[in-house]
C-alpha cells in the first residue's frame, strides 16, 4: 500500500501558502467549504484533492472567474488574497522573480 503524501499546512507551505495548494484552501474558505482557521496541517494530499473537487464545483457557476462573483464573494476574495499576498511578501515572495 502506497503511503499518501502529507501536506505541511498553509502556514508552513512556501511563502505562507502562496501556492496552488494554498489557493485551494483559500478558495475553500471563500465558499465556506472549510472554516477560515483550517490550514490543513498534516492532511493527506488525497484529502486536499477532495477539497479541490468541491472548490472546483463551487467556482463553476462563476466560470472560475473572480470578476463574475457576486459582490459579497468578490469582497471576501479580495480580503483573503490581499492578506495572503501581504504575508507572502513579508516572507520574501517577489512576483517579479521567476519561480526556480
Amino acid at each position: 500500500m502506497k503511503q499518501d503524501k502529507i501536506y505541511a499546512g498553509l502556514n508552513n507551505d512556501t511563502y505562507g501558502g502562496l501556492t496552488p495548494t494554498g489557493n485551494i484552501i483559500r478558495d475553500a474558505w471563500l465558499f465556506d467549504i472549510l472554516p477560515q482557521d483550517q490550514t490543513c496541517d498534516g492532511w493527506a494530499l488525497g484529502r486536499i484533492q477532495e477539497v479541490y473537487d468541491k472548490v472546483y464545483a463551487a467556482w463553476e457557476p462563476y466560470g472560475h472567474m473572480v470578476s463574475l462573483l457576486p459582490d459579497e464573494l468578490k469582497s471576501r476574495h479580495s480580503e483573503i488574497y490581499d492578506t495572503a499576498v501581504k504575508r507572502a511578501r513579508e516572507l520574501g515572495w517577489d512576483p517579479d522573480l521567476l519561480d526556480e
